[in-house]
């Protein structure tokens, strides 16, 4: 269906979270295409993205928000910069992978690629045979990969990567933690809106939970974060180290892969366990586990708040999460990974 391909973009100006469930896609790409120049139009923090994932994304650039679009406030004067850039660029191949496309379509249709694809809503008459229904019923990776299916792009594996570099390595180490790997459990009270947040006073209480199995209890954060994991400190009963604006990404990330469990919302941080293969208590409070919950089940345990709001059955799936996880799977490596 595709000939030629050697220029492709992809609009996905989102967040972490949402940039980790499309690896797959990404990788899916990348072995279809390995020789081509791939760009990824990326919110302006997708550079520490494209540099931890060179192999799949060779550039970013950033797409300065459009009307309608809640990621960032718009910039006129820089879109009307970007889509000139855009129409000039002489890509083979878009990829509208930002959602159903109900405000972005008609900006990626105007990049003026050999070949546009992507999503439309249900209901609406796709604009070429390349454009596909958004499958609301998928899992956001599925999803994806499911468009590049329609497209002639052989699915891969749905596991997700998060490469840890040896800058990630050292940083964790220099926080000199009083506790070895697997020794304690990462307790994450944040999310990108208050909305998906499970009350710290409900985290403070699993963290003493845990804490009074024995486990060291580290609360981690962004530093917009940092009132947050206090709340919690400040309800817990047993003491616990604050690590929330202390860490970067790639040092979050290492800290996650050697902890023994994360408790958190559903968000970013659920998929960096989901990709360092580290057992996680996933709290779901936008009533969506079926789009973003960890697929692998056996080494995530993803709680519906919004249908069942019980502590004592947080507390015995993490027992039974933790009796389950004894022995640590080893992370998930591409089979080939393209220069």
């Amino acid at each position: 269906m595709l000939q030629d391909v050697q220029r492709i973009i992809i609009l996905r100006a989102l967040k972490l979270g949402d940039l980790l469930c499309t690896v797959p896609a990404f990788r899916a790409l990348r072995l279809a295409f390995p020789t081509a120049h791939i760009t990824l139009a990326g919110l302006p923090w997708a550079t520490a993205f494209q540099e931890r994932f060179p192999h799949y994304i060779d550039e970013l650039v950033t797409f300065p928000g459009y009307p309608g679009l809640p990621e960032q406030e718009p910039d006129a004067a820089a879109f009307d910069a970007f889509m000139q850039g855009r129409q000039q660029a002489g890509y083979d191949l878009a990829l509208q992978l930002q959602g159903n496309g109900t405000i972005v379509n008609d900006i990626v249709k105007q990049w003026n690629a050999r070949y546009t694809a992507g999503f439309v809503p249900a209901g609406e008459t796709p604009p070429t045979p390349l454009f596909t229904t958004y499958p609301e019923d998928l899992h956001e990776i599925q999803r994806h990969l499911r468009l590049l299916e329609h497209i002639g792009i052989p699915a891969t594996q749905t596991m997700l990567e998060f490469p840890l570099t040896s800058a990630d390595r050292r940083a964790f180490e220099a926080l000199a933690l009083p506790a070895g790997d697997y020794e304690y459990v990462c307790i994450h009270p944040g999310a990108s809106v208050p909305e998906r947040r499970w009350p710290t006073a409900y985290f403070a209480a699993m963290a003493d939970y845990l804490a009074s199995e024995g486990w060291k209890v580290i609360l981690t954060g962004t530093a917009q974060e940092k009132a947050l994991t206090a709340e919690v400190k400040g309800y817990m009963r047993f003491p616990a180290i604050d690590l929330a604006g202390g860490t970067s990404l790639g040092c979050m990330a290492q800290l996650i892969r050697n902890c023994r469990a994360l408790v958190c919302n559903c968000t970013g941080v659920s998929h960096i366990a989901a990709a360092t293969a580290t057992p996680s208590l996933v709290i779901s409070m936008d009533g969506e586990p079926h789009r973003w919950a960890p697929l692998r089940h056996h080494l995530h345990c993803t709680i519906d708040w919004t249908r069942q709001p019980a502590m004592e059955r947080i507390y015995h799936q993490c027992d039974e999460l933790l009796a389950r996880t004894s022995h640590r799977e080893p992370v998930f490596k591409p089979a080939a990974t393209p220069c």
